[in-house]
C-alpha cells in the first residue's frame, strides 16, 4: 500500500501564491502516476492537475491551467503542485493521490488519497 503526507496548506489572499507538497511512503515503487484533487465545501471532489511518473504526460483543469504547475521530484517521492494566482474560488481541501495507472487517472478514477489540507483564498 502506498501512504500520502501532503504539507503546505495555508490562507492567502487573491493574487498570492501556495506551494502544496506530497510525500509518498510504502509500496512507492507500484505508483505510475501522481495527482492533486481538491474538495470545495458541499460539493465532490475535483481533478486539478496529475502527471504521470515518467514525466511524460501532464493534465490540468482548466480553471487551473494558466495558474497551477505540478512537477514532481521522484528521488524523493514527492509531487508539488505551485499554485499562483490564487482566487477565492480555489478554496478547497487538497488531496494529494497516487495510483498504479495513468489510463486510471485519465478515467477520472481517484487512486489512493491523502489526508488532505485545507486552503483558502480570501478576496
Amino acid at each position: 500500500q502506498v501512504q500520502l503526507m501532503e504539507s503546505g496548506g495555508g490562507s492567502v489572499q487573491a493574487g498570492g501564491s501556495l506551494r502544496l507538497s506530497c510525500v509518498a511512503s510504502g509500496n512507492t515503487g507500484s505508483i505510475d502516476y501522481r495527482a492533486w484533487w481538491r474538495r470545495v465545501s458541499g460539493k465532490g471532489l475535483e481533478k486539478v492537475a496529475g502527471i504521470s511518473t515518467n514525466g511524460r504526460n501532464t493534465q490540468y483543469h482548466s480553471s487551473v491551467s494558466d495558474r497551477f504547475t505540478i512537477s514532481q521530484d521522484n528521488a524523493k517521492h514527492t509531487v508539488y503542485l505551485q499554485m499562483n494566482n490564487l482566487k477565492p474560488e480555489d478554496t478547497a481541501v487538497y488531496y494529494c493521490a497516487a495510483g498504479p495507472s495513468w489510463f486510471e487517472f485519465l478515467r477520472g478514477e481517484v487512486g489512493t488519497l491523502g489526508q488532505g489540507t485545507q486552503v483558502t483564498v480570501s478576496s
